[in-house]
């Protein structure tokens, strides 16, 4: 797939997601989201592809939506290969059920957050900013409380929200935004770590923490036994446990 403004390269078991509109600072509009959308679907469905790791070029990560162009669709660059659809860059995260990895080298903006917010682990180098300025401008990072929820109490997010002044990595470190410094040899070893883990059990395990948010808690534990049992009953799960116990 030839895309416009994402690259992407699966190497043994590392799918790399860059994004590649430095010109204007990563920000994202419709085109960028359903490549987004596509890339990660085919990730997904890959069965050799065990983790995720997304970068970006240029001295900024994302800085958010592209306003312009989303008040006039017209000034973007639709992929004919490509049907666009209205589609929200953090639930296409949501979906994604396998474990990722955001390396973060530039600032973080406004809807950059939802890259983040939908990584499983989050690295970035120090004293870089991030920043919410929707308030400023008149408007609301909705989309964004979503992803801050779960990571922080309501009051926690709205102080976050009503402040659009930039903060370090140290502070996205202590809000649970970030979840270390840019520490290459430890990343590096993370990533090869997930070479000889089981693609079907931490599938499973995603989506099946994601079913629980909202479930009474009186029925997690019928759902999650139901998951285990299915999980094991898959003949890939099968061979991969036979492999293993064999080597003990």
């Amino acid at each position: 797939m030839n895309y416009k403004f994402i690259q992407t390269e699966i190497k043994e078991h590392v799918f790399t997601l860059t994004l590649d509109r430095e010109a204007k600072r990563n920000a994202f509009t419709p085109t960028t989201v359903n490549e987004v959308a596509h890339a990660l679907e085919e990730a997904e469905a890959n069965d050799q592809v065990h983790v995720l790791v997304l970068r970006a070029n240029g001295p900024v990560f994302c800085a958010g939506m592209d306003l312009k162009t989303y008040q006039n669709p017209e000034l973007d660059s639709p992929n004919p290969a490509i049907v666009n659809k209205e589609r929200s860059l953090g639930e296409i995260f949501d979906q994604f059920n396998k474990p990722s990895i955001a390396i973060v080298e530039g600032d973080v903006i406004a809807g950059g957050f939802l890259y983040i917010l939908g990584c499983t682990y989050v690295f970035a180098k120090n004293d870089l900013n991030f920043r919410l300025p929707e308030i400023a401008l008149g408007i609301f990072p909705f989309q964004v409380m979503a992803g801050l929820k779960r990571i922080m109490s309501e009051k926690q997010i709205l102080q976050l929200c009503f402040d659009p002044s930039p903060f370090q990595t140290d502070k996205a470190i202590e809000l649970g935004l970030v979840d270390g410094y840019l520490e290459q040899d430890k990343i590096d070893d993370l990533i090869a770590s997930f070479a000889d883990k089981s693609i079907y059990a931490m599938q499973a395990g995603m989506k099946a923490l994601k079913a629980i948010r909202d479930m009474e808690s009186d029925k997690q534990y019928a759902f999650l036994l139901e998951s285990l049992q299915n999980l094991r009953d898959r003949d890939e799960v099968k061979k991969f446990m036979a492999e293993r116990l064999n080597k003990n």
